[in-house]
């Protein structure tokens, strides 16, 4: 059992970090779309010149995700997170002067590596570590259900703050309200709880790295990730190329964030019965099934909606279950570490798969695009199917 903590405690920690981690994404990741016309206006730069900026954000997070992981397994979270949110607010404080596309790509690798030590994967191994396996799945639940709103609340704030004070001032509300918001709830309510020694998480993780399982996983979900960067990034587009309004496109497409943490809740609810593994697997061959109807019967409003409906629905599962996967087969003394260690091809294959979507529309056509989703979903449900076949017993048990 993981003691030393009271429940009321725990309970502060769940809520400060379902704050932290929607103002987070709100202001790190999501709100830079709203920024880029006027960007491009005030630096005189392209759209995809500026993209490549929160694309280089996600890189770095992604590079410096396994060593955020093995400093969580050695330290804990409250420091990381706390300094974190720090570094996090200053760079969107520079962002609002910048005055060349040089000087945005440098804030841009800033704010990358302060969303690697503030953002899910931190969250989750703070998590991980202060609550056993029946309680965790529900804490997990519980930030990444608030935290799923993060673009439906920041999108509309961001646009309205730029319309009223113009971006660079809309920035410095931005970067002020972040750090107040998450630099007191960070240093309050998280809790450090080590790990075990280095030597003793070098040989948990050297084991798993050596084991099928943890390769299956990593396939899994760098597979499914890239499809749902394309799915989030590309799904307007086609849906206008289909032959449907802007709005209705945007509208459509907007349903992803509300299914994501409908998907985030059967799954969980789900879990009582089934495995998470197969749980996840079935979600992930939704999705590709739903790429596959997308451009058969995407040209009619009621095909394009189930078809959105039925990709929504796994749009987020991945983000509960990955954690959960690792913690029931590694325990948690290197948790972070291995996570972290997954975190970054996946990370990659969420930055640099859109470009490879883009390329393929442009060649072969958006029906080319969904084949290319559908068959990675498809990849990602069998690596889980797999892996559950590979049993639960895994390289440390859980404390």
């Amino acid at each position: 059992m993981i003691e030393d903590l009271p429940p009321g405690a725990r309970a502060r920690m769940v809520a400060a970090l379902a704050i932290t981690q929607t103002a987070g994404y709100g202001v790190l990741y999501y709100a830079f779309s709203v920024f880029i016309p006027p960007m491009a206006r005030d630096l005189d730069a392209g759209v995809t010149v500026l993209t490549g900026a929160i694309t280089l954000s996600v890189l770095v997070s992604g590079v410096a995700a396994p060593a955020v992981g093995r400093l969580l397994d050695r330290r804990g979270g409250r420091g990381l997170m706390t300094a974190g949110s720090l570094l996090g607010a200053a760079a969107v404080l520079a962002w609002s002067q910048v005055r060349s596309v040089a000087e945005l790509y440098a804030v841009c690798a800033v704010l990358g590596l302060a969303s690697a030590a503030v953002l899910y994967e931190a969250a989750f191994a703070v998590i991980v570590a202060w609550f056993d396996p029946a309680r965790r799945a529900r804490a997990l639940l519980t930030v990444t259900v608030v935290a799923g709103f993060a673009s439906s609340v920041f999108l509309p704030l961001t646009g309205f703050l730029v319309d009223r004070y113009g971006w660079r001032q809309a920035l410095m509300v931005l970067a002020a309200g972040y750090a107040l918001t998450a630099v007191p709830l960070h240093a309050l309510t998280v809790r450090d709880r080590p790990g075990p020694s280095r030597a003793d998480r070098g040989a948990i993780v050297g084991g798993a790295l050596r084991e099928r399982p943890f390769w299956l996983l990593a396939a899994g979900f760098l597979a499914q990730t890239g499809a749902v960067s394309v799915m989030g990034v590309l799904l307007v587009t086609y849906l206008i190329a289909l032959g449907h309004p802007p709005v209705f496109a945007a509208s459509v497409a907007g349903l992803l964030g509300v299914l994501s943490v409908t998907g985030r809740l059967v799954t969980t609810g789900l879990q009582a019965r089934w495995r998470v593994a197969l749980i996840t697997a079935a979600m992930f061959g939704l999705q590709g099934l739903a790429a596959v109807l997308l451009p058969l019967a995407g040209r009619s409003t009621g095909g394009a909606v189930a078809a959105v409906v039925l990709f929504g629905l796994g749009f987020g599962v991945a983000t509960i279950a990955r954690p959960a996967l690792i913690a029931d087969r590694y325990g948690t003394a290197a948790f972070a570490s291995l996570s972290g260690a997954l975190a970054l091809p996946i990370t990659v294959a969420k930055a640099l798969a859109p470009l490879a979507a883009a390329g393929i529309a442009e060649v072969a056509g958006f029906p080319a695009v969904m084949g290319a989703v559908a068959a990675a979903c498809a990849i990602g449900a069998l690596a889980l199917v797999a892996y559950d076949r590979q049993g639960t017993v895994g390289g440390a048990p859980a404390p």
